[in-house]
């Protein structure tokens, strides 16, 4: 783990349109994905949307609770939580934008 490392929370709901950040979830983000939910295939989705989006190599993120749950709590390594929540809500901004 890098001296930085923040847990985000997201609402995940598997089998979309296509993969985005939609919006505010409480104290986290919601995040549709376009994978279904059997066999990891959306959590390994997600994983990936968010390393492209975060910017990070995929190995630097990780399901930390909720692995089978669509309340998941991912930690990624090597930037602050301030940092990542600022790439999630101007995607959830952005993809509000184009609906």
């Amino acid at each position: 783990m890098h001296p930085a490392s923040a847990r985000i929370r997201l609402r995940v709901s598997p089998g979309a349109r296509r993969t985005a950040v939609t919006g505010r979830f409480g104290a986290g983000w919601k995040v549709r994905v376009a994978a279904p939910p059997e066999g990891g295939r959306a959590n390994a989705e997600l994983l990936r949307y968010l390393a492209g989006l975060i910017g990070v190599p995929a190995r630097r993120l990780e399901v930390v609770a909720g692995a089978s749950s669509r309340d998941k709590l991912i930690e990624v390594d090597g930037l602050t939580a301030a940092a990542v929540a600022q790439v999630l809500d101007e995607a959830a901004g952005s993809s509000t934008e184009r609906r």
